[in-house]
């Protein structure tokens, strides 16, 4: 009689449960763990000296970039995170140039990445094309290209010295520069670093770059870097604005004296009438600049051409 029933297998196999459960091993198989540990983004104000670093640095560099090309419209930090660094670098397009530098007397080593996509979109503004760009597949930087990163590389890292200079002295140097990825490893490609990602708006287009710092070389400056305290006053930003303020030209007005006369005086006007002003040498004028009266002055002459000599400041409208 036992002949006659079906076993438990040939059941299965009858119903088709084996190839289900094939399928769903298949499709768990499918299925990977994600590592939260991979990225870490930093909450806003985690590294608050960091930040304002960046904030005080972008506002110099887009001055100095803009002598380089004047079509850039702005300079901003988008974002700062911390992420593995083999994974920071695996999602940089190719080609793309790798800066390395060193921030004496911090002992590791950062990296300045400049994204292809900045560098085809600066040359095709600077030879009047659109601020797009170019698609370029299999090659390496040209001549002119690299001279292009060269000259945002320079810049952008001399404005960053400058602002490190107001509260921790450092001194940028450029290791290396290169193009290839497996060349540029600061760290170990499962060791975390401090991604600061950047983007310059060129006529509308928004190129990015990054910075890539270790996450261990600013231990010994935590006590800046994770504090705003030090950060009270910005010498830097104050003398970047006086620098600027002094270059504006400014118009200047020296008046001898004020005379009413009638209209038919002035009709008799012809050339060589003389004008008596009643003024003396030792007299004190008022000096307006842009038409606010601000000084009183002297008349006299400096090399056979007339001057003016401050006698003292005005500081409000008399």
């Amino acid at each position: 009689m036992s002949e006659e029933f079906l076993s438990q297998e040939e059941i299965d196999a009858l119903l088709g449960s084996g190839k289900e459960e094939e399928k769903e091993e298949e499709k768990k198989s499918d299925i990977t763990p994600f590592d939260f540990s991979e990225v870490e983004h930093i909450k806003k104000g985690g590294l608050p000296g960091f930040e304002l670093i960046f904030e005080r640095w972008i506002k110099v560099f887009r001055d100095e970039s803009r002598k380089i090309l004047p079509q850039i419209n702005m300079v901003t930090k988008e974002n700062i995170y911390i992420s593995r660094f083999q994974n920071f670098i695996f999602k940089i397009p190719l080609p793309s140039s790798y800066t390395i530098f060193s921030m004496r007397p911090l002992k590791e080593n950062a990296l300045l990445v400049v994204d292809s996509r900045l560098v085809f979109t600066v040359i095709s503004v600077l030879f009047g094309g659109p601020a797009k760009p170019f698609k370029v597949e299999g090659r390496e930087f040209t001549k002119l290209e690299m001279k292009v990163i060269d000259d945002f590389i320079n810049s952008a890292l001399k404005t960053f010295e400058q602002v490190w200079d107001a509260f921790y002295p450092v001194m940028v140097e450029v290791r290396s520069i290169e193009l290839n990825p497996s060349l540029a490893r600061i760290v170990s490609p499962n060791e975390k670093v401090i991604i600061v990602e950047c983007k310059i708006d060129i006529e509308g287009y928004e190129a990015p770059f990054f910075f890539c710092f270790p996450q261990s070389m600013f231990f010994p400056i935590k006590d800046i870097v994770y504090s705003q305290v030090a950060f009270a006053e910005d010498p830097v930003w104050k003398k970047n604005i006086e620098e600027k303020v002094k270059k504006i030209n400014v118009k200047i007005e020296f008046e001898l004296t004020k005379v009413k006369m009638k209209i038919k005086d002035i009709l008799s006007w012809e050339e060589g009438t003389q004008i008596n002003l009643f003024v003396s040498p030792d007299q004190e004028f008022r000096l307006f600049v842009e038409d606010k009266h601000k000084f009183f002055a002297k008349l006299g002459k400096i090399n056979e051409k007339y001057a003016a000599m401050i006698t003292k400041p005005v500081f409000e409208e008399e």
